[in-house]
């Protein structure tokens, strides 16, 4: 039996910043051995998970779930008296790190904290303000020498944060963005198991969508897929956050230029089916999702987008719900069981 949270903690624990999601790759690799037909790793290391029609259509159609499994990072940039100087590869917020439990991924992995100042020792005026970048220093107990035989620059440094169960079926760890989302992907293939369905599934769990949507554009150029629906977190409720969207509300669904039209009507059409309440999420320019460079790979391609609710986006503690994970699963795996030979047909603009 499926067990999405030991799932979702196996793929939010593992290490994988953009450029080095190998670790996740093997987490998937084995998570969905029995969900798939095949799998495929394109050249830019995006993991794609292939399950075939069970009533094929002529020609084959094929549609593309797209999730991002890299998560914000950072490296090392030095080494200065014992310490480690670091530099973020994507999306960190620095003025979450002083103090924070990290790993340092040298010749071995390398517990240790990011080093903060006693406030005795700091002026008045540095007291009001958050240390720059270069001022972080991580400290893991090693002399300098022993240090400099373990650890060179450019090694990684990630945050080490546990999943953490919370009340009323909510979870919060690092690399919910977008894990939760891969989840999200495993969960349909799970679902998909015991439905009929007339298109090829294609779920890739892309790279380096962090610093640039790189992932999603070679996948889908790998695909080359009939349809897309890109899975990414949305921002949820909570103080000083500008949203109407709640956790356990059900999956935001965006709304704007970058996404399909008509195929937002035909998800909405099915959540209504399902009675899965949908949270509208207005984006009217770039999306900053793998959705924005899926819709124009190729010739162009019907994309749209289903976000997770979370609260505290790129933190150590990014918090989501379980419910709006298997709602969204559920979601996805009755939509793809709809798709037949007129839907592309039904879709085209006039």
């Amino acid at each position: 039996m499926f067990d999405l949270k030991t799932h979702l903690r196996s793929l939010v624990e593992a290490h994988g910043p953009s450029g080095h999601e190998g670790p996740i790759r093997d987490v998937l690799r084995e998570a969905w051995a029995d969900l798939v037909d095949s799998t495929e790793t394109d050249r830019l290391g995006s993991f794609i998970g292939i399950k075939r029609a069970t009533q094929p259509l002529d020609p084959p159609r094929r549609i593309l779930l797209a999730a991002h499994m890299d998560e914000i990072g950072m490296l090392v940039s030095g080494i200065v008296d014992g310490f480690l100087t670091i530099r973020r590869i994507s999306g960190v917020d620095h003025r979450l790190m002083p103090t924070q439990e990290v790993i340092v991924h040298g010749r071995e992995p390398l517990t240790g904290f990011v080093a903060s100042v006693p406030p005795h020792l700091l002026s008045e005026e540095d007291r009001k303000r958050y240390p720059a970048w270069n001022e972080l220093l991580v400290d893991v107990g090693l002399p300098p020498q022993e240090l400099e035989k373990r650890v060179r620059v450019g090694d990684l440094v990630t945050v080490s944060a546990p999943l953490v169960d919370l009340l009323n079926n909510r979870v919060a760890g690092k690399a919910m963005d977008d894990r939760a989302c891969v989840a999200i992907m495993t969960a349909t293939l799970h679902e998909l198991r015991m439905m009929r369905h007339s298109w090829d599934v294609y779920a890739a769990a892309t790279v380096q969508e962090e610093n640039g949507l790189y992932g999603a554009a070679t996948s889908a150029a790998h695909v080359q897929p009939d349809l897309a629906i890109a899975l990414d977190v949305g921002f949820a409720k909570q103080p000083n956050v500008d949203t109407d969207a709640e956790l356990n509300g059900g999956p935001q669904i965006g709304i704007g230029p970058n996404f399909h039209d008509k195929l937002v009507d035909r998800l909405r059409a099915t959540a209504a089916k399902l009675e899965i309440k949908l949270q509208d999420d207005p984006l009217p320019g770039h999306s900053g999702t793998d959705a924005w460079s899926i819709q124009v790979a190729n010739e162009g391609i019907p994309t749209a987008l289903l976000s997770l609710p979370l609260r505290n986006m790129h933190s150590p503690n990014e918090t989501a719900d379980l419910r709006d994970i298997q709602r969204t699963a559920r979601l996805l795996a009755h939509f793809i069981a709809g798709l037949d030979d007129t839907t592309l047909t039904e879709l085209a603009y006039d």
